[in-house]
C-alpha cells in the first residue's frame, strides 16, 4: 500500500523535521546538564489503523495505514512548550514480544485489553537461543521495520516493540520459580538470563543497523522520546529483588544492554524501586530513569540519590504533580510526560 501524496508530503515536511530536531537538541541539553528554564515536556501522537490485527497478518499494510492516520493528525497538537513527536509504535504482543520469540504461549484478553503469557514448563537453566530465521514473530517484526523504511518518510519516529530486560523476561517466562532458582540454582538461572540478554542485545543491534538513528526510538516514544542514540529497558520486575541481588545478578546485564547504544539509555520503573537507587547510581550506561504510578511518588528520593548526569522522565500522578516535582527539583534534570488531552 502506497501513501497518498498528501500524507507523504506531511510526513516529509521540512518544518516539522526541523522542529523535531530542535526538540531533540533541547532534550539533549537536559542530558548534558546545560538546560535552563522550565523542564521540557513530551506528549506525542501515534498513528493507528482501523484494523489493528494487520500488525500480525500484514505488517506492510499496518505500517502504511498507521502513517496515513498519523498524517491526518499532523499539526493538531503542536505546541511551542511541548514536544509532540509523531510516531509509529510497533507494539506487537505488548510486553510479551520477547516471550513469544522464546516460544511461550502469548494471548490477548478481551476483558482486560491486555496481553498475557503462560509460563514455560521447561526447567530453569535449559533455555535455548531461538532460531530467529524461522521465528514468525521476529520475521513479521522485521517486515514492519522494512516497510517503514520503504515508505521513505523522514518525520515519524519508529517505536520498537517492548524488548524489556533479562530479569523481566525471565520472570515472564518462569514466574516466581526463577526468583527461587536464582539463589538455589545460581548457574542455571544465570545461564537463562545470559541467553535472554544476548537475544535482547542482538535485536536492539539489528534495529540500530536498519533504521535511521534519528527515527529509531525504544518503546513508547510518544511519552519517552529521547535524543537519538539512547536506548531503553523495562525494569518493572526489579522491585521483587533486593539491592544486593539486583547489583550482583541483574544490574550488570542491564548495564550491558544499555551499552548497545552510543549514549547508554533509560530504565522504566512503575513500582517501588527506591531501594535500588544506589545500584542505579553505579551503572555507567544508565543515563535516565522513567518513573510513573507508584515509582513517581519517590521522585524526591530519585532526585537526591541519582548521579548528576542521570535525568528523570516523570509521568505526573495524583500523588506527584508537575508542580510538586518542580518544587522538589527546581526544574533540574527533569522531563515531564504531559499526555495530550
Amino acid at each position: 500500500m502506497e501513501l497518498s501524496v498528501s500524507a507523504r508530503s506531511k510526513l516529509n515536511d521540512p518544518i516539522g523535521i526541523e522542529r523535531r530536531e530542535q526538540w531533540f537538541a533541547r532534550l539533549q541539553s537536559v542530558f548534558d546538564r546545560s538546560y535552563t528554564g522550565t523542564p521540557p515536556s513530551v506528549s506525542g501522537i501515534c498513528g493507528w489503523p482501523d484494523n489493528g490485527a494487520l500488525l500480525y497478518s500484514d505488517p506492510e499494510s499496518w505500517v502504511a495505514e498507521c502513517l496515513e492516520n498519523l498524517a491526518g493528525q499532523i499539526g493538531q497538537y503542536d505546541d511551542a512548550e511541548r514536544f509532540v513527536p509523531y510516531c509509529v509504535q510497533y507494539d506487537a504482543y505488548g510486553v510479551h514480544f520477547i516471550d513469544k520469540i522464546f516460544g511461550a504461549h502469548v494471548y490477548y484478553n478481551e476483558d482486560s485489553y491486555q496481553w498475557y503469557n503462560d509460563y514455560l514448563d521447561t526447567e530453569v537453566g535449559s533455555l535455548q537461543y531461538p532460531d530467529l530465521d524461522n521465528c514468525e514473530t521476529w520475521q513479521t517484526a522485521k517486515r514492519a521495520a522494512y516497510a517503514f523504511l520503504k515508505q521513505d518518510v523522514a518525520l515519524p519516529l519508529f517505536g520498537l516493540p517492548t524488548i524489556a530486560s533479562a530479569l523481566n523476561i525471565a520472570v515472564n517466562l518462569y514466574g516466581e520459580r526463577v526468583l527461587v532458582e536464582m539463589p538455589a540454582q545460581p548457574s542455571a538461572a544465570a545461564h537463562d538470563r545470559s541467553v535472554i540478554n544476548q537475544l535482547l542485545k542482538d535485536i536492539h543491534r539489528w534495529y540500530r543497523s536498519v533504521l535511521p538513528e534519528k527515527q529509531l526510538q525504544p518503546v513508547i516514544p510518544r511519552e519517552r522520546a529521547q535524543p537519538p542514540g539512547y536506548g531503553q529497558l523495562c525494569g518493572c520486575t526489579t522491585q521483587l529483588v533486593s539491592a544486593d541481588t539486583y547489583q550482583k545478578l541483574a544490574a550488570p546485564l542491564d548495564n550491558e544492554l544499555l551499552g548497545v547504544y552510543e549514549h547508554g539509555g533509560m530504565i522504566h520503573l512503575c513500582g517501588s524501586h527506591s531501594h535500588l537507587i544506589p545500584v542505579f547510581r553505579s551503572m555507567p550506561n544508565l543515563k535516565a530513569v522513567q518513573i510513573n504510578d507508584r515509582a513517581a511518588l519517590d521522585l524526591e528520593l530519585y532526585f537526591a540519590g541519582l548521579r548528576e548526569d542521570q535525568i528523570i522522565y516523570l509521568m505526573p500522578c495524583e500523588g506527584m504533580t508537575a508542580e510538586t516535582a518542580m518544587r522538589i527539583s527546581g526544574g533540574k534534570k527533569l522531563v515531564i510526560i504531559d499526555k495530550v488531552k
